[in-house]
């Protein structure tokens, strides 16, 4: 029997986070190093949506990402997210794309490649034209071993937070200039997916099961009206 709630939504998360350009000097010419965190722990995303009457945003817990995790995952640097800008990549832990992992959350660092996308993104870094970073992951929004789920009525808005504390993969890490964090097609798209496929007929020995990812169905559709394309 399939469990349905074992599927992952995939998306990106925006963190706003300072960045950094080290440049030394050696004989092979200036290094030019790119430093910052790409994902903070216990601090609110911007919204992954906003309506009058709800508005959701959601945390990445310090136990759901570890170096150990990071070190099994082939994680590209790009610039927003377009894979076909990639700056640096760890692939299984070794590469261009250096990290670790601390109390704050994930610090990055790498040498800009000396070609037009490295030098633009030393550049849009200096200058501070790039806010902050973002990166692309995926989780189970369905399991509360995986994402808790709370929320709390102001002023006649419910606020809705979601707590990951589990993800089941990272995909690259990106530069971003834009700090929205609107739902796409796509998201919209795998979510519509994952809600048929839980509500598919279950037998009897899932019925706690079923009730259970029904439930948290119902909560989502109560808080979040997205339009599925």
């Amino acid at each position: 029997m399939k469990e349905n709630n074992n599927m992952s939504i995939r998306h990106a998360i925006h963190m706003c986070t300072s960045l950094q350009v080290r440049e030394t000097s050696s004989d092979e010419g200036a290094s030019r190093v790119i430093s910052g965190y790409a994902v903070l722990f216990n601090t609110e995303s911007e919204p992954l949506w906003s309506y009058d009457d709800s508005e959701a945003r959601e945390i990445i817990a310090p136990e759901a990402i570890t170096k150990e995790f990071l070190d099994g995952c082939d994680i590209k640097f790009t610039m927003f997210h377009d894979r076909q800008l990639i700056l640096a990549r760890s692939n299984k832990g070794s590469g261009s794309l250096t990290y670790d992992v601390d109390e704050k959350g994930v610090r990055f660092e790498f040498s800009a490649p000396r070609n037009a996308d490295g030098d633009k993104a030393v550049e849009l870094v200096k200058r501070g034209d790039v806010s902050g970073c973002s990166f692309a992951f995926t989780t189970r929004y369905y399991d509360r071993d995986y994402v808790e789920r709370t929320s709390k009525v102001i002023n006649g808005v419910n606020h809705i937070l979601y707590r990951v504390k589990a993800v089941t993969g990272i995909y690259d890490f990106t530069l971003a200039a834009d700090p929205a964090y609107p739902a796409t097609s796509v998201e919209a798209r795998q979510l519509r997916e994952m809600i048929v496929s839980a509500e598919e007929p279950m037998g009897r020995e899932d019925t706690s099961l079923n009730e259970r990812v029904m439930k948290q169905i119902n909560e989502m559709r109560e808080v979040a009206s997205i339009s599925f394309v």
